[in-house]
């Protein structure tokens, strides 16, 4: 990933054409990078040679890589993540989310700063929209505080209009945050719940060991002492038929527990690591599908993504969120050496 093309991408993404004197001048004079001209240079013929630049509207553009010959894309949008007319029906095969809730009294104390984020509450128009946008069986993972004196009947209305919205309630876990506990409140608390939905009946994760040995055996192929993932794998090798339960790709734990980033390295209050939505993932997705973050904040989903080898969709409606979120992705992909081509 490339800093000088993200500047210039994300510069002149509504002009119809820019200058190597503007580039020069906006990477050099506004942006201050010490970087020399022949570098500028070599940035912009680079993409124009493979048909990087294209513009697609305004505070949007395309990551792209290719993992095992596959493509592995990421879509970011500056942009109201409530408004999901941009997305095509039952187009989406997971969210996973973290709305910022407006309870005030919920939101102050301690080392919890969200007086400058936009907050909200739920309301059926949402619920209405993920559903719509969701294939059938689709997973929807929903961040949601630890039940308190304050919040339990707004948690109780997002139950309630999930289902009038047509999804199913599938299962609960915790998210254990490591050693960290936030003294707030009428108790401590170190714990958010991970709330997970399905449209309609839940879709077939869940690998059926049993039948999957049946067709190993039938087929003389000995999986003796094989877990049911190398069971799978084998299957697929000899092309045979893989059976699948309806659930996720496997038994739900009893709790996440990953400790958060300090203070000092997070880049919004409300971060999720980056091992946490991966775990998350494989348990609602299978590999190259597309899952969707409306209020995606840090990216770290986007990184997730990417590491587990799914497509995504990533929307930020705070502009200094948004470019604090663009540099926090640019930053993890760029240590994991990625080698992303971008559309704009």
């Amino acid at each position: 990933m490339n800093t000088i093309q993200m500047n210039l991408f994300q510069y002149f993404l509504d002009d119809e054409k820019f200058t190597i004197q503007e580039a020069t001048n906006l990477v050099k004079n506004i942006k201050n990078m010490d970087v020399n001209n022949e570098s500028i240079r070599a940035r912009i013929y680079e993409g124009v040679d493979k048909g990087l630049f294209k513009k697609i509207t305004r505070g949007v553009y395309k990551v792209s890589s290719q993992i095992n010959g596959k493509p592995n894309n990421c879509l970011l949008i500056n942009g109201d993540g409530r408004d999901l007319s941009m997305i095509e029906d039952n187009s989406i095969d997971g969210i996973i989310t973290d709305h910022p809730y407006d309870l005030n009294k919920a939101l102050t104390g301690g080392n919890r700063k969200f007086a400058s984020y936009e907050l909200f509450k739920y309301n059926q128009k949402d619920f209405n929209e993920k559903q719509r946008v969701l294939k059938d069986g689709a997973f929807m993972v929903e961040f949601l505080p630890e039940e308190s004196e304050i919040n339990f009947e707004y948690l109780y209305q997002i139950k309630q209009m999930a289902i009038n919205s047509g999804f199913k309630y599938f299962a609960k876990v915790p998210w254990k945050k490591g050693e960290f506990i936030a003294n707030t409140g009428r108790k401590s608390k170190n714990t958010e719940d991970v709330m997970i939905f399905s449209k309609g009946e839940p879709r077939a994760l869940k690998l059926d060991a049993k039948k999957n040995i049946e067709t190993a055996l039938k087929n003389n192929i000995n999986v003796k002492g094989k877990s049911s993932y190398e069971v799978r794998d084998i299957l697929v090798e000899n092309e045979l038929t893989v059976c699948y339960m309806k659930g996720t790709n496997g038994m739900l734990p009893t709790t996440f527990d990953y400790q958060p980033r300090g203070k000092n390295e997070k880049v919004m209050e409300a971060e999720k690591p980056v091992q946490l939505l991966q775990e998350i993932i494989t348990y609602i997705s299978k590999p190259y599908e597309t899952l969707l973050d409306q209020f995606a904040g840090s990216g770290n989903f986007v990184v997730a993504c990417f590491n587990t080898k799914r497509n995504s969709i990533a929307i930020e409606n705070d502009d200094i969120m948004y470019e604090k979120m663009l540099n926090n992705i640019e930053f993890q992909l760029d240590n994991e050496n990625y080698e992303i081509e971008r559309d704009i």
